[in-house]
């Protein structure tokens, strides 16, 4: 039977154990949220939201006016949890403390894709949970370069013909999707899972020249379909939106792939571990996948710094495996 968000979260059990209910809490809050955000994603032009906010984000890139509604919104809704510690957002160069009094870390890319506002295709937002190591000293910056092993809980929420809610707390992967009607999000698939191959992968093609040598060779083999190594046909998606991308393959199977390229050799990748590549890898492997930056499994990777990048590859396990073994021989 369907079950409201808070009712699964009150009744679910993780390895035996029931949620504890400052996580709970923080939970809610998020999820209450992002249903909010909804909204305003999908008033968009008729309430004037759309276009450049005329700022710019702690990376250097141009900020869309929900950008920022969608980072404003998202403090404000969880900032009174008193489950938390601290918060920090790919929008802030800083983590930002909070009155809690508790020892929950949340990180977040408030509009993943916000590059697709404009146009109406699928963006969303991405979750990571961490527990502070130390609840008894002062919050800093250091408390969440973690890796994403330490993770309690993960989840996005994508806006596109419906609202869906995926979420890992370490055993498995579960799925809502909001009824508008009553404003909650409603439980419609459990143990998700994704199929260990597949025949769809996911990469922006424009950037092909510019890719290193195991990715280019995994994407040549792929085109050659049933003529080439790989003996079968491939389908290529690509949205643009990490989130849509991310959906699509946990809803059916597929890889994605945002890999280093040379146009910033300096860059070790686009992605940022914390706020997208962490939580996203964390609901693949709970679903059956596996996600690498070539060298290494993302979730193995200790973070120096709050806005790290990094290059990803992520979805079905046995082309994951295939793209590692290629870096492995380059």
């Amino acid at each position: 039977m369907n079950s409201h968000f808070k009712h699964y979260l009150k009744t679910a059990s993780i390895k035996g154990a029931s949620i504890p209910d400052g996580l709970q809490e923080l939970l809610l809050a998020v999820a209450h949220t992002c249903a909010g955000l909804s909204h305003e994603v999908a008033q968009g032009a008729l309430i004037g939201l759309l276009g450049s906010a005329g700022t710019g984000n702690v990376q250097g890139e141009v900020q869309q006016k929900l950008d920022v509604i969608a980072n404003d919104l998202l403090i404000e809704g969880v900032q009174g949890c008193q489950s938390l510690a601290g918060l920090a957002s790919e929008e802030m160069e800083l983590p930002m403390a909070v009155q809690g009094t508790g020892d929950y870390l949340l990180l977040f890319d408030p509009l993943d894709g916000s590059s697709n506002i404009d146009v109406n295709v699928s963006i969303g937002t991405i979750f990571s949970i961490l527990k502070k190591q130390d609840p008894t000293k002062p919050m800093q910056t250091s408390d969440f370069l973690l890796s994403g092993r330490h993770q309690v809980a993960a989840g996005y929420v994508v806006y596109g013909p419906q609202t869906s809610l995926a979420l890992t707390l370490g055993d498995g992967v579960v799925m809502f999707t909001l009824d508008r009607t009553i404003g909650e999000f409603v439980l419609t698939r459990h143990a998700v899972e994704i199929a260990s191959a597949t025949k769809e992968f996911a990469i922006n093609m424009s950037n092909m020249r510019h890719w290193s040598s195991p990715v280019r060779r995994y994407v040549e083999e792929c085109l050659a379909g049933v003529s080439g190594a790989r003996e079968k046909d491939f389908n290529m998606r690509w949205i643009a939106s990490m989130v849509a991308d991310v959906h699509r393959v946990l809803s059916r199977g597929g890889v994605f792939m945002y890999p280093w390229d040379q146009r910033e050799p300096h860059k070790p990748g686009k992605l940022r571990l914390m706020y997208e590549a962490n939580p996203m890898s964390f609901l693949v492997e709970q679903a059956g996948g596996a996600a690498t930056n070539g060298d290494q499994l993302i979730m193995d990777l200790i973070p120096t710094d709050l806005h790290e990048r990094v290059s990803v590859m992520l979805g079905s396990k046995e082309e994951v495996e295939r793209l590692q073994h290629y870096h492995s021989q380059a």
